[in-house]
């Protein structure tokens, strides 16, 4: 039985040069490239999640914008069935820096559409008309 683990990303593009935030991941003895990102902790809302850990990967902070995408993974080798909620974001402060506590990021690049997308099988492509509609809603609600 795998177990349910949410993770929240965020796609961060810089329009002013036409470029997309991309982290390098390594684990073990292989490397790939995604938006930075990671577990959601306990008692951390998605939208907390998403900032956390890109200051962490990146060093940048960022405010949500609404989400981009939901996907679902499952991940045998891990045991894990991820559902990942992309964020759009804007980028508010902080500087190029990889603070990565789980020693995971190696790398934090900005590039243009077409190398992410190839770099990002599992991510429908990004295209600049993507990035212009949310296709959900985002909004934490505190039960009661």
């Amino acid at each position: 039985m795998l177990k349910r683990v949410d993770v929240a990303s965020a796609l961060i593009y810089d329009r002013s040069k036409h470029k997309l935030l991309m982290v390098k991941n390594t684990k073990k003895d292989s490397s790939y490239w995604s938006l930075p990102g990671g577990a959601v902790e306990a008692n951390e809302t998605l939208a907390q999640a998403v900032v956390r850990e890109t200051k962490e990967e990146t060093g940048y902070e960022i405010e949500s914008a609404g989400i981009y995408s939901v996907r679902e993974v499952f991940f045998a080798g891990s045991g894990h069935h991820a559902i990942i909620f992309t964020f759009l974001a804007r980028i508010t402060g902080g500087a190029m820096e990889v603070d990565d506590p789980d020693g995971d990021i190696t790398e934090v690049r900005w590039m243009d559409l077409r190398e992410a997308n190839a770099l990002m099988p599992g991510l429908p492509d990004i295209t600049i008309a993507s990035l212009d509609t949310l296709s959900a809603l985002y909004r934490f609600e505190a039960g009661g």
